[in-house]
């Protein structure tokens, strides 16, 4: 995951180059910056591994829907990359970077204790109500302290004499970030899959650790507090660039038929003539960046629609289960070896093609995140032969069960001629009905003498119910009993079972367990007198081998339950006998989630040449006193972003998942059409080699001054 980072480069002269390796040879490296860099490993490791489960949490904790989980994440998204605004006005006109980052900190922990105990069932905590709150304090914290951290550690060189150590921090900063979120992508996930509370999830774990780590931020933070350069607040850039914006518009509307040149020269009864020009200039690289959110519209979903994707596939690996949150863990992994190949290799070799500028660099990666839709939507429609056929408007579903080690012989309103095998199921999954529609049956029971009162041949009728999937039983009793049935997989992608077993037994409860080893993972007490009542519940487990064990005796060994299967246990138990059989209801997931590597492949190349060079773009073509205010709006592209996909998410036009996703495919190559050609009318500004060190502030160290620009680039 790229973050934004301070792009600041300091140019090295050939006529005082000599006398600064001398200056910085005569400073150390600052000791505060280890409290700066360990403070930022552990604050994005907080971050990305509470956001890398949240989607899952939020469908199937919370049990909202895909659309309302991805909601949610997107406005939770758009919200973090919002506040950092306000946080660069909070830290540069109030309270310092030191004491923003701090308090804003607290509130970030206070959130991730929130949510990872709003998540544990034993504490009764409203569980929505209280998670949504912690959110919505994970994005003022993380969001505020976004533009603060990097710029405070560039406050801590003197330049010009440590340029070179300044280069070193911001290597070491960017390496914690994706760091970080690598191994927390990674872990996280494993902690949610960990059993507790009797459940076969831990959400509660999965955000506990985040808050830990959080909390752990802030005391090493905290702790370096003594070897700090603290810069004091000094006026608000974005605030003051809006304010002349304002006075221009203001005069220009009140000005009695006086013309300027440019709209932004009405300012200039109050505003310098050079402060007015940098806006100028500051506003055409704006300009570019409107078409720029429909990117991140389409980057943020890996965490949202492509995690949800993952939970309809097979993650398993040999004897390894990747989860379907873990797939996120790719991007950072690839970002980590795409950005040396890209430098060293890539880039060159687009240069020698006449691609070398940032804003064709920018085109390109556009063009790659459409195509990594194109490529999800074709893995789409492959999972789509896969779903369970779902009952609908005037269709019905009908399956019949045998619980019995038998097999008998049927008619269904004297057409459909079947022999139902024993211990298994036959079904029919379009039957046409408007209400409720009954159906004459006709059971033949000749090979079966379990059936009480020794009945050879049964008549009746069965009912089926439009827009449902009706299950009816045969028990020891004959064909009595129904209830309705589920086909849909599991949200988290687990795979789901119920017990349905026929009980003619002097007690009045049948164990019945699922058992892994000496351990019991599901245990259902069957009533000898309603063998239905144990199936009308589904029980969500985790995928791997089990044996089944029916009254106490194993009766079946080595079961599979896979990830994504919906499955019965059914079997009998007389007073002499027991036995059971495990039958596949819904088809377990059997396209491999390995499959989606190539669509992660084509949109971390994207972010790589989205992000780095946007980031590098805002930062060289703004006049430095405009810098902040660049990156600000830069960070505004991402909230805008989010904003679209929750609008698409909300209006929900298209039943089917492959239609979205080849919407955002075409919004965005539309998108990057319209940039490449406001892009070609752009000119490029020529950045002075003596820039970057043009505007210094001076502080109380000996030594030296420290470049104002390092304490806003990242607002």
């Amino acid at each position: 995951m790229i973050e934004e980072k301070s792009l600041n480069e300091i140019q090295d002269h050939p006529d005082n180059a000599s006398d600064r390796e001398k200056n910085e040879k005569q400073l150390k490296y600052p000791k505060s910056i280890f409290f700066i860099v360990s403070n930022e490993f552990c604050e994005r490791f907080s971050f990305y591994g509470m956001r890398t489960v949240l989607t899952l949490y939020l469908r199937t904790q919370l049990l909202f829907s895909d659309n309302m989980s991805t909601v949610i994440y997107h406005v939770f998204t758009m919200l973090v990359y919002f506040f950092p605004v306000f946080g660069a006005m909070l830290a540069d006109s109030l309270l310092g970077k030191f004491r923003t980052i701090l308090y804003l900190s607290i509130i970030y922990a206070l959130g991730q204790l929130l949510l990872s105990f709003s998540a544990a069932p034993p504490l009764g905590i409203p569980a929505v109500e209280f998670s949504m709150l912690g959110l919505v304090l994970i994005a003022v914290g993380t969001g505020g302290i976004k533009p603060c951290v990097a710029a405070f550690g560039g406050d801590q060189f003197v330049l010009p004499q440590q340029e070179r150590y300044l280069s070193t921090f911001f290597s070491l900063f960017y390496f914690s970030i994706n760091f970080g979120s690598l191994i927390s992508t990674f872990l996280t996930p494993v902690l949610r899959s960990v059993s507790c509370f009797n459940e076969t999830s831990c959400y509660s774990l999965a955000f506990l650790v985040p808050a830990v780590l959080m909390t752990l931020s802030i005391v090493i933070f905290f702790c370096g507090k003594p070897m700090y350069k603290i810069v004091k607040p000094k006026g608000n850039v974005v605030l003051n660039v809006s304010k002349c914006i304002s006075h221009a518009i203001c005069n220009r509307i009140t000005s009695k038929g006086e013309k300027r040149e440019h709209w932004l020269d009405y300012a200039d009864d109050k505003y310098e003539k050079s402060q007015i020009d940098d806006i100028k200039a500051a506003l055409q690289v704006m300009v570019l960046f409107i078409p720029i959110p429909i990117f991140w519209a389409l980057f943020d979903q890996q965490g949202s629609r492509w995690t949800i994707q993952a939970t309809r596939m097979d993650g398993e690996i040999g004897n390894f289960l990747l989860q379907a949150d873990q797939m996120q863990v790719f991007n950072p992994l690839l970002v980590l070896a795409f950005i040396p190949l890209f430098e060293t290799c890539i880039y060159p070799l687009m240069a020698k093609v006449g691609l070398r500028t940032p804003l064709k660099k920018l085109t390109i990666g556009g063009l790659l995140a459409a195509l990594s839709f194109v490529v999800s939507a074709l893995v789409e429609l492959r999972l789509e032969s896969t779903y369970p056929v779902m009952p609908s408007e005037g269709v019905a579903q009908l399956r019949l069960f045998n619980t019995l080690d038998c097999p008998i012989n049927m008619t269904i309103n004297e057409k459909t001629v079947f022999t139902l095998e024993g211990m298994n199921m036959v079904q029919k999954t379009h039957i046409d009905a408007h209400g409720i529609r009954e159906l004459n049956y006709t059971a033949n029971f000749s090979n079966c003498p379990m059936v009480q009162n020794n009945r050879v041949l049964a008549k009746g009728r069965i009912s089926v119910t439009e827009a449902e999937a009706t299950s009816w039983v045969i028990t020891q009793k004959g064909l009595s009993h129904s209830y309705t049935d589920s086909v849909e997989k599991s949200k988290s992608g687990n795979p789901l079972i119920r017990g349905l077993i026929s009980a003619n037994s002097p007690i009045p409860f049948v164990p019945l367990e699922l058992i892994k080893g000496d351990t019991v993972v599901l245990r259902l007490n069957i009533s000898s007198s309603d063998p239905i009542e144990a199936a009308k519940k589904l029980n969500e487990i985790k995928p791997d081998r089990y044996d089944i064990r029916l009254n106490n005796e194993v009766v079946r060994n080595d079961v599979v339950l896979k990830l994504g299967g919906v499955y019965t246990l059914v079997g009998f138990v007389n007073e002499d006998q027991q036995n059971a059989s495990v039958v596949t209801v819904t088809e377990p997931n059997s396209v491999h989630i390995l499959w989606m590597i190539p669509q992660y492949v084509i949109i971390t190349m994207g972010e790589v040449m989205f992000s780095v060079t946007g980031l590098e773009f805002a930062f060289t073509q703004a006049p430095i006193s405009m810098k902040s205010l660049l990156q600000a709006t830069w960070l505004l592209t991402v909230a805008f972003g989010n904003l679209i996909v929750v609008i698409v998410a909300e209006v929900s036009i298209f039943k089917r998942q492959v239609y979205e996703f080849f919407l955002f495919a075409g919004l965005m190559f539309v998108d990057i059409i319209i940039f490449a050609i406001m892009a070609k009318f752009y000119k490029y500004v020529d950045v002075p080699e003596d820039e970057s060190v043009t505007e210094e502030i001076t502080m109380d160290v000996k030594g030296g001054e420290v470049n104002a620009s390092y304490q806003d680039d990242e607002k």
